[in-house]
């Protein structure tokens, strides 16, 4: 039974006026003075007795029995599902063309406001340069060649074996501009010092095409980063090269979760027949990335909307 907190009577007080009205012939002037409430109430204390009896008496709750516009429960369902897989309101929004409000209220609802209850969460460092250039993330990521459909779709190991014999392993290199988040990748052999060397020199190329000049890089301790040849390729481009500290790869975090939201969303964010297959298809995936795919950390905006601000040196 639901009593409003401001109740002038209970249930029963309003038994006991319907009662005089009914049963003992008082008139409505009469009851309501004698209850101290208004004609009006007891009137509607009246109608709701003939039409329910009893339970007409019972304080309702101050909500629509209908809501035209409410979203209905298939989308429901299916903005939880997106969350499940972690993408951001803004990115659930884009997928279903909804409004994001309306996304964030759902996932409110549903107690799912917060990405952070999907995992646990983990201590982060935050940081943030001024300015495009001044700092670019580096990595490398391995990923196994395909020769068929592997156990990451199938559930199950072809063969018993995760990798093919023979097939081997391509590396993924990543730049990451730390204010933008503007992102640049390829696929090639190996990570020897020759061939970080050689996407170093053409990921400050594509950053100069976007008005980007790079002032600063960072990458880990791997070999390739440590050899005199990348020592010396950083000098005669004009750059610093800055090194993570040991067993810290927080320190080079913004390339990390792009590795992660690369892997996601292209690597392993459909069926690929062969390798060339997933690497063609990779320049769509990083063009929608760089100027279009709403950014968490960028109030929801894609990196190349940070573009449009000159960098600024800072020694």
């Amino acid at each position: 039974m639901e009593v409003h907190a401001r109740a002038p009577l209970s249930p029963i007080g309003r038994r006991r006026v319907v009662d005089r009205v009914v049963g003992e012939g008082w008139s409505v002037a009469a009851a309501a003075e004698a209850a101290g409430v208004a004609e009006r109430t007891v009137y509607r204390w009246l109608a709701r007795w003939r039409a329910d009896g009893p339970s007409g008496l019972v304080d309702r709750r101050s909500v629509p029995g209908r809501i035209p516009h409410k979203t209905p429960v298939e989308r429901a369902a299916a903005i939880c599902a997106l969350r499940q897989l972690r993408l951001t309101a803004a990115e659930i929004a884009e997928r279903l063309q909804m409004p994001c409000s309306t996304v964030s209220a759902v996932l409110r609802r549903e107690g799912l406001g917060k990405r952070s209850r999907l995992a646990p969460v983990e201590p982060l460092n935050r940081y943030e340069r001024a300015a495009p250039g001044e700092l670019v993330h580096i990595d490398v990521k391995k990923l196994g060649r395909i020769g068929h459909v592997g156990k990451r779709i199938t559930g199950r190991v072809a063969g018993g074996v995760c990798t093919p014999a023979g097939l081997g392993w391509e590396a993924v290199h990543v730049a990451v501009d730390d204010y933008s988040r503007l992102a640049y990748v390829e696929v090639l052999d190996d990570e020897k010092a020759s061939t970080a060397i050689g996407f170093l020199t053409r990921a400050i190329a594509f950053y100069a095409a976007h008005g980007v000049k790079v002032q600063r890089v960072m990458t880990d301790n791997g070999s390739p980063y440590v050899s005199h040849a990348h020592r010396i390729a950083c000098h005669q481009l004009g750059i610093r090269h800055l090194r993570t500290q040991p067993y810290r790869p927080r320190t080079n975090g913004k390339a990390e979760r792009f590795i992660q939201t690369l892997l996601h969303r292209w690597a392993y964010g459909r069926v690929y027949s062969t390798s060339a297959e997933r690497t063609a298809a990779l320049d769509a995936w990083l063009l929608h990335y760089n100027f279009t795919r709403p950014h968490g950390s960028l109030s929801h905006k894609p990196p190349g909307s940070r573009l449009t601000r000159a960098p600024r040196n800072n020694s």
